[in-house]
């Protein structure tokens, strides 16, 4: 593939995306500097960098495979290109929406320009939404590092690339729960991966397959539940509707904007953020910052 540039919206957040891709201070997958970053992600089995500078104005980017790629491949790149910048769902719509909104109006004034920043793939998505679920962050970087170096690639420039489903099909439940691993999230990692490598799960959107039909699916596949699908449809397809009210740290942040002692239960988070569908993601995307706003 050619090197392309990216235009970006003038209220771009360069720093969000930057930390967002940070969180990994060992950097087996994400390499980030100040201006730029490069992300290790597997595209039809071929070991494949995203190589991102940032300017004011502008992504330039640089895609460098380890083989060739095929036309779908190169689209997949692309298609990981504006995941991880997070250009997929637009905020303007949600700023209109609660323009003068009691609850959201002043929030979103103080944060503008805020986007969701997403996985490279579905896949790693949905995988890091299981490893995450019911742990602390620093544990959940751990585990994900460790998942990648079993199942992922390496890149000829020495960096890793996320592991896709047919390579983590590959592992034993006892690879992963050897390594600190639940037994429970080595299960639902693994029975995941099969399902999308036999074919019976499919994940890609299409006229007889919608964001509806996938999210079914998914529920259906145990030790997959409401949350890790939402967070799934968030981070992995950019999904504009999705509902975080099982989300701990948006009970908590809710709680800071309703100015109550207790934190919402779920069925009132649900509730509430039923009030800002078509845009509950946005809505959720604010909730978080929230807790640690910017200087």
């Amino acid at each position: 593939m050619k090197p392309y540039a990216l235009p970006l919206p003038d209220d771009y957040r360069v720093d969000d995306v930057l930390a967002f891709h940070r969180r990994d201070t060992e950097s087996v997958a994400e390499e980030v500097s100040a201006e730029r970053f490069r992300k290790g992600v597997l595209l039809d089995d071929v070991p494949v960098v995203l190589d991102i500078a940032l300017s004011p104005s502008a992504a330039h980017v640089t895609v460098h495979a380890d083989a060739k790629l095929s036309t779908a491949a190169q689209q997949q790149a692309r298609d990981a290109v504006l995941n991880i910048l997070g250009l997929r769902i637009d905020p303007a719509p949600f700023y209109t929406f609660v323009k003068k909104d009691k609850l959201f109006a002043a929030l979103a004034r103080k944060q503008p320009g805020l986007r969701i920043v997403q996985s490279a793939t579905v896949f790693e998505a949905l995988t890091w939404a299981i490893i995450g679920q019911q742990i602390n962050l620093s544990f959940a970087i751990a585990l994900r590092r460790t998942f990648i170096l079993l199942a992922g690639r390496q890149h000829s420039s020495g960096l890793w690339c996320y592991p896709d489903a047919h390579r983590a099909a590959a592992l034993t439940i006892e690879d992963l729960t050897s390594r600190k691993f639940s037994r429970a999230k080595a299960e639902t990692i693994l029975r995941l991966a099969a399902l999308i490598t036999n074919g019976e799960l499919q994940l890609a959107p299409a006229d007889d397959n919608s964001i509806d039909q996938i999210s079914a699916a998914l529920l259906a596949v145990k030790g997959i539940g409401p949350w890790t699908v939402n967070y799934g449809l968030l981070r992995g397809y950019g999904h504009a509707d999705c509902s975080l009210h099982g989300d701990v740290a948006v009970r908590a942040a809710l709680q800071t904007l309703l100015g109550e002692d207790v934190k919402p239960d779920m069925k009132r988070t649900e509730e509430i953020l039923a009030r800002y569908s078509p845009h509950r993601t946005m809505a959720a995307a604010h909730l978080w910052a929230s807790l640690h706003p910017r200087d």
